[in-house]
């Protein structure tokens, strides 16, 4: 069975989604000072949560920044030390009253490997309290309906991750919270992950994240949220991260030879140079380009190509948990 089985719903479950009314719109998670102890050992240290409604949040830290313990805080898995934290506007410390509007993937699904797919789906409906009729719904929103009928044992990886985000879609969530959903998936796996997330999101839900993949993280996240040693260095809108890295300039001279004075023109400049592939990469914002360009036609050289590389997540990421804080 999936490791955090859906919660008893009512049969209203299989109706459409109404469309939230205007004006201001509470997070969907939301926390101040959330702390989790183990012994002496601080997992989680205070953070203060927000994230919005609607949004795809990643959730991206170090092997044991504490991502793991907070999502088990926000599903009432373990109790926290201190601080408080809600999910769609009710206590954590009262769960029955929001788990059954969250749908959850945590640890990668585990099935029936004899019984199809379908049946794995109606077994957890039966032990939910869920209408049947979400089987066929949540078949067809991850697009399984053509194997649903074959055993669990003879799915890809992607399948049976697929499987898994059907069964945390059985109560017909409001949140949807997934540790690893990428976690061992081939790049075919993967696109077709991030096209099934981009639909649940496009539907009005919101989904959180935890993964160490992020370039993928990078790809389908609005918000995003960093976590080091159980605290948090940063969260807001992922374009937002992204601008803290100006970036890189892309160099191309007529004559390679001519790259040995642009390389020392960006260095004295101040700015970081490499040279990749016949191009230099000059660790400079774009406004220097038109610098670089006067002095190194100056010095005889003609450059043949100058284009900008926005600065990835990884890059940025990197930079922040080096060192840098909020």
């Amino acid at each position: 069975m999936t490791s955090s089985s859906p919660a008893p719903v009512e049969s209203s479950a299989t109706a459409s989604r109404p469309m939230p009314a205007p004006g201001p719109r509470r997070p969907a998670i939301r926390s101040t000072g959330l702390t989790k102890h183990y012994g002496a050992r601080a997992a989680v240290d205070g953070i203060d949560l927000e994230i919005p409604d609607g949004v795809i949040a990643g959730f991206v830290g170090p092997n044991g920044s504490g991502k793991t313990t907070t999502i088990r805080m926000l599903l009432a898995l373990v109790s926290p030390s201190a601080g408080e934290a809600e999910v769609l506007g009710t206590s954590i410390r009262n769960p029955g009253d929001y788990l059954p509007r969250v749908g959850a993937l945590i640890e990668g699904p585990a099935f029936y490997p004899t019984l199809s797919g379908r049946r794995n789906l109606e077994v957890l409906t039966t032990l939910g309290g869920i209408p049947r009729s979400r089987v066929e719904e949540v078949l067809d929103l991850v697009e399984l309906r053509e194997r649903a009928g074959d055993h669990v044992r003879t799915y890809s990886m992607g399948m049976k991750q697929r499987l898994g985000i059907a069964a945390a879609m059985l109560p017909n969530p409001e949140v949807l919270i997934l540790d690893e959903p990428a976690n061992g998936l081939d790049p075919a796996g993967i696109l077709e992950m991030r096209r099934l997330l981009s639909r649940l999101r496009d539907q009005g839900i919101t989904i959180f994240i935890s993964s160490h993949l992020l370039s993928e993280v990078e790809q389908v996240a609005d918000w995003i949220l960093v976590l080091k040693d159980g605290r948090l260095l940063f969260q807001g809108p992922t374009a937002d991260l992204l601008s803290r890295r100006h970036g890189r300039l892309l160099v191309a001279a007529e004559h390679e030879a001519g790259l040995t004075t642009v390389a020392t023109i960006a260095e004295v400049a101040g700015f970081k140079v490499a040279r990749v592939n016949g191009h230099l990469e000059v660790d400079a914002p774009a406004s220097f380009a038109a610098q670089l360009n006067r002095q190194a036609m100056a010095a005889g050289v003609t450059l043949v190509e100058i284009s900008r590389s926005h600065a990835s997540l990884e890059e940025t990421f990197l930079d922040l948990t080096n060192g840098e804080t909020r």
